[in-house]
């Protein structure tokens, strides 16, 4: 796991709300006693209740599945800070055509790949590499770290400087 990089088969906000919705319905709809069994006892809850249940939990799904997939993501500006100092500032949604930045430093080399909508570090001649595996950068959450280099990139938000 190269610090919570969703392309490494980790599960995103979604899956992880579905997938518990999905075991709470299972659970409602086959009964739980007190000893956290399942109790196939069919006469718990009649069919109408079970219908009910089910249409509010599937309800509830498809509102937080829209929730999810249509809020802000964030913003689009990368940010690219070396030993604490700004470097660039970079608004990826205009970006039209990719290209490459060399960060050189007193601590060493990274190639910055900028192209539209994502940005990631392609070459860096530290010795461990992570900032490279840790792939492209798109939306704000987890940015690409380099600690050797002490070059962080990040998302923020969608106003850029001046």
């Amino acid at each position: 796991m190269f610090f919570g990089c969703p392309d490494r088969g980790e599960k995103n906000d979604i899956q992880i709300i579905i997938s518990a919705l999905a075991r709470l319905l299972y659970h409602i709809y086959a009964g739980i006693d007190n000893r956290n069994e399942l109790n196939y006892n069919k006469d718990m809850m009649d069919r109408k209740t079970k219908i009910w249940i089910l249409a509010l939990t599937l309800f509830c799904l498809t509102a937080v599945g829209a929730f999810l997939l249509l809020r802000h993501t964030g913003g689009t500006i990368a940010v690219i800070t070396v030993d604490g100092v700004v470097r660039e500032r970079i608004d990826l949604a205009r970006v039209k055509e990719s290209y490459d930045i060399e960060i050189d430093t007193v601590y060493g080399c990274n190639t910055v790949h900028v192209e539209p909508g994502a940005i990631s570090v392609t070459d860096a001649d530290c010795p461990d590499k992570i900032c490279m595996a840790m792939g492209r950068l798109e939306q704000g959450g987890i940015p690409i770290i380099c600690m050797p280099h002490r070059l962080v990139i990040r998302i923020e938000g969608d106003e850029t400087d001046g």
